[in-house]
């Protein structure tokens, strides 16, 4: 339903069709005279027959008015018995309005929070929903990943960029063959009580596991893709007909968290996007002039947007070591920058730019089904709007060079320090510091953490799974005895039934032990069960350590809303940095 599509006139500005209902104090959307409107969802109400007496559905304009409202429109109103009522301050009258300034109109648009959210308020805005929608390319990904978007839970999404040559202006950049890898990957994570969120760039050289993968094809039939072993992880997408599902599966392979849904866009959406919020702050440390990706910038911060914008976040020849990883941090600062654009007041104000990030951001995106709807677009943007920038944290996956490569031209995930990343995501637990609330624990219950605690290396404990994910017991005991000194730890194997919450069982003598414990693992005073002594199988007395369903992975505290993650790069999205 675009403006050329309803006979409209090319140089309206979509902006000035939204006007504010002073009866709902949402924006609808009214149409010129030219064209017929369609109608809008709800019941109507017939204006009453006495034209001088307001209809309480006309928030006090009579039926003459309510016909006559539309600015430009030439039917005359009917003739009335008596004079018309002056109308009500701030209603429509039988005159057309007068066109409000465009700084005024901006002022009424303060309090939205996206694009999506202003846009479609109001039952008006029904008719450029349906518009927007049309623009969003959709793929049926299967089981590859969620049905539907929730609100009230945890969820990823994985975000593509893809180097297909796409789009005008765009035969500079990516493979001139390529079929659509995936160039740029990330991961987001955003937290179930939307107190924080995590962005985890996977490196497009990270060599993987691609499995077999169902896609869907034109005529409704699947076909099943072969996976591949040992190879780069942007294979995962365009090559042999996978699709983005593939790369959801290989992700859910490579790192074991799920991603929900999905979003991909290529070349032209990081140049729209720009455009529409007239620009993206940028800062290099150091003057920029790649005469491959045409990047010139002078040292220090500058505005960046459409090809400029798009060279910014491709260039790999002026930054760092000139690889892929180099990149990816500056792609990160950038994102950071662009997420603080679009939040900022001088785009929540203006109407024109939300209609253009709108345009630009459903002309760029393929979505997965389940997300295919601008309604639940909308409900994606505001649940994101809740999470602080300054909890957002940008990392990419931990890795080291192929080792099997004589020459250094693909990495591998870090075993030492990617498992707990990946952990912490699974687990919702967020890498900065984020407010917890906890009820307080009764004094007796508290006072088993107090007292003299027990050398790490004197601690006798083994560990038995009550309900943790598999292989969670061994996990937690390599944890203990190579980075926190519990060396006189065992797996006990599962526990004999489940258990919702994580318990350390102790004898009385052993409260020393328990308390050192207790320290390192974040055990509250409740989680600690003082009962009879066991002994192991060198007939040792011993504590018992079992996994609870709220067991949050290998050294994360149980206590903590936020945890120290391995020593690796992180940056979030409220801090402004120069790449270099």
């Amino acid at each position: 339903m675009d403006a050329q599509g309803r006979g409209r006139a090319d140089d309206v500005d979509p902006a000035d069709q939204w006007v504010l209902n002073p009866r709902t104090g949402e924006y609808e959307l009214r149409l010129p005279a030219s064209a017929p409107q369609s109608p809008v969802p709800g019941p109507r109400r017939p204006a009453p027959r006495d034209s001088g007496t307001p209809s309480p559905d006309d928030g006090g304009t009579t039926g003459a008015a309510r016909r006559t409202a539309t600015p430009g429109r030439g039917v005359p109103p009917q003739r009335r018995r008596s004079a018309p009522e002056e109308p009500a301050p701030g209603r429509r009258g039988r005159r057309p309005a007068k066109k409000k300034s465009k700084g005024k109109k901006a002022l009424l648009w303060t309090g939205g929070g996206t694009a999506f959210a202003v846009l479609v308020a109001g039952v008006g805005g029904y008719l450029y929903l349906k518009h927007l929608e049309g623009n969003v390319t959709t793929t049926d990904v299967g089981s590859a990943g969620s049905s539907s978007f929730k609100k009230d839970e945890a969820f990823n999404i994985l975000i593509i960029g893809t180097d297909k040559r796409t789009g005008a202006g765009n035969e500079g950049y990516g493979d001139a063959g390529s079929v659509g890898h995936a160039d740029t990957t990330i991961l987001l994570h955003v937290a179930k009580d939307r107190s924080n969120a995590t962005a985890l760039s996977i490196p497009r050289d990270m060599i993987v596991d691609i499995p077999d993968c169902e896609t869907k094809q034109e005529d409704g039939s699947t076909e099943i893709v072969p996976g591949e072993q040992d190879v780069r992880f942007n294979r995962s997408l365009g090559e042999n007909g996978r699709d983005a599902g593939c790369a959801m599966r290989t992700v859910k392979e490579a790192t074991g968290i799920q991603p929900h849904h999905f979003m991909m866009a290529d070349f032209n959406a990081v140049k729209t996007l720009t455009t529409a919020v007239d620009g993206v702050d940028v800062c290099v440390e150091h003057a920029v002039d790649d005469p491959k990706s045409h990047l010139e910038l002078p040292a220090g911060e500058s505005k960046v947007e459409g090809e400029q914008a798009l060279a910014f976040v491709r260039t790999r020849h002026a930054f760092g070591n000139e690889g892929d990883l180099d990149r990816i941090k500056v792609q990160q600062q950038f994102l950071g920058s662009l997420m603080r654009k679009m939040s900022s007041s001088d785009t929540l104000t203006s109407p024109t730019k939300l209609v253009k990030l709108a345009e630009a951001a459903t002309e760029a995106l393929t979505v997965d089904s389940a997300i295919g709807n601008v309604g639940t677009l909308k409900d994606v943007a505001l649940e994101l709007k809740k999470v602080p920038p300054k909890n957002i944290t940008f990392l990419t996956v931990p890795v080291v060079d192929n080792p099997t490569e004589k020459i250094k031209a693909t990495v591998v995930a870090n075993e030492a320090k990617a498992p707990q990343i990946f952990d912490m995501i699974i687990n919702d637990v967020s890498f900065t510091e984020v407010k917890k609330k906890e009820k307080k624990e009764a004094a007796a219950v508290a006072a088993r953490l107090k007292g003299e605690k027990s050398d790490p290396s004197e601690v006798r404990v083994r560990v038995l799974n009550g309900g943790a994910p598999a292989g969670s017991a061994q996990q937690e005991l390599s944890y203990l005895q190579t980075q926190a000194g519990v060396t006189k730890s065992e797996n006990a194997g599962n526990a004999d039934a489940e258990v919702a919450k994580t318990t350390l069982e102790y004898a009385p003598d052993q409260a020393d032990q328990a308390r050192a414990l207790a320290e390192i693992l974040g055990l509250s005073g409740a989680a600690m069960k003082p009962g009879e002594s066991v002994t192991n199988a060198q007939g040792l007395p011993t504590m018992t350590l079992t996994l609870g369903k709220d067991f949050k992975g290998a050294g994360i505290k149980l206590d903590a809303a936020s945890a120290k993650p391995p020593e690796v790069d992180k940056t979030t999205a409220d801090q402004k940095l120069c790449a270099s």
